[in-house]
């Protein structure tokens, strides 16, 4: 494995991260047990998960991943040597059972405590804001469109407060966002060198092959501001294995079961997930392995967040850490990405 740190920090991190959002749905309890001891084995040091899953996100399995990670720690002791992300949800109809209050003080102080009693420790070690409050272009939305109408007042300051505040208890270590823009994240930025408040420290955002829009602006703010990207939906929801074009996806595959997930599934992503599937087949590489090392092997990539629904997939995505792509095998993928640029935004 290789290892990295959290940003201005000494927290050690490996440069892949277990995903985890599949467990408690998708996945047993013992199955996500199974994919923690693998991935401690293999050097994994650092584990993703949120107060809102398993996804789909729904009030009879909400906070179940978590848990699982929970009886985990309890079962191997290991919580000293795991460091812990989680985030709390943004706002939306998609979130209303877990709350509707935004991140107000209230509502930020009791997804810590409840978080940190479904995963059975008394810290977290980076805890982000899982989506912005404000009508922002994320989730598959290509461009932002200003709606007039927005409610969301600029509340950064107030937020940042809250997160201080919880970190001076010592139940959160670090703070970082999610599904960010550049303007949010500078924002953040902003208040926190105005006031001594404290800095986010990464940004969780979906990058991929057919993903790199955070190549835009996002990329020189990450490397400039020292804020480095937590890489999630590096293998577009399991798109970029290729098993969906091969027509090798199970009944349990995830685009299978649920279907509505569509942000990789246009004709546009097909069509460059063909092309991507016969250069890394050129190439003697998987495309699992291809995408995934093309992730890792960012500058402004902090970590690479994998997820995986059984142990096979899961050591394949994290053996691509010794996956090497060279400057030839980069220049042909971007060839491609210049004919069909960013299909799943």
């Amino acid at each position: 494995m290789k290892y990295t740190t959290l940003p201005d920090t000494d927290i050690k991190v490996s440069k892949i991260c277990l995903g985890t959002m599949t467990w408690g749905n998708q996945n047993t309890e013992s199955q996500g047990h199974a994919q923690m001891d693998l991935a401690f084995e293999k050097g994994i040091n650092f584990f993703d998960t949120a107060e809102l899953y398993p996804v789909p996100a729904v009030a009879e399995t909400s906070g179940r991943t978590s848990e699982i990670i929970g009886t985990w720690f309890k079962k191997t002791g290991n919580r000293d040597k795991i460091v812990l992300a989680s985030k709390i949800a943004g706002t939306g109809d998609y979130t209303a059972h877990i709350r509707s209050t935004g991140f107000s003080a209230d509502s930020i102080h009791e997804a810590v405590d409840l978080e940190l009693k479904r995963l059975q420790t008394d810290y977290i070690d980076l805890y982000q804001l899982h989506w912005p409050e404000r009508d922002t272009n994320m989730f598959g939305v290509r461009d932002y469109k200003h709606n007039p109408d927005d409610s969301w007042k600029d509340n950064f300051n107030e937020v940042l407060h809250t997160l201080d505040s919880i970190i001076k208890e010592g139940k959160i270590r670090q703070i970082g966002v999610s599904n960010e823009k550049a303007w949010g994240t500078m924002r953040y930025l902003e208040e926190s060198n105005k006031h001594n408040l404290p800095r986010m420290m990464t940004i969780q955002n979906a990058y991929s092959l057919l993903n790199r829009v955070f190549e835009g602006d996002m990329a020189e703010v990450a490397i400039r501001e020292n804020i480095k990207l937590l890489a999630y939906s590096p293998m577009a929801f399991g798109v970029l294995s290729g098993k969906y074009i091969k027509g090798t996806a199970t009944e349990n595959a995830r685009l299978k079961l649920f279907p509505r997930f569509a942000r990789y599934s246009s004709e546009q992503s097909t069509e460059a997930t063909k092309e991507y599937l016969k250069l890394a087949e050129e190439n003697n590489l998987s495309l699992a392995q291809m995408s995934l090392a093309f992730v890792t092997q960012q500058p402004f990539v902090l970590s690479n967040i994998i997820g995986a629904t059984n142990l096979e997939q899961l050591e394949e995505n994290i053996d691509s850490i010794h996956v090497e792509l060279s400057e030839d095998l980069l220049a042909k993928i971007n060839a491609i990405h210049s004919r069909m640029p960013n299909p799943a935004p």
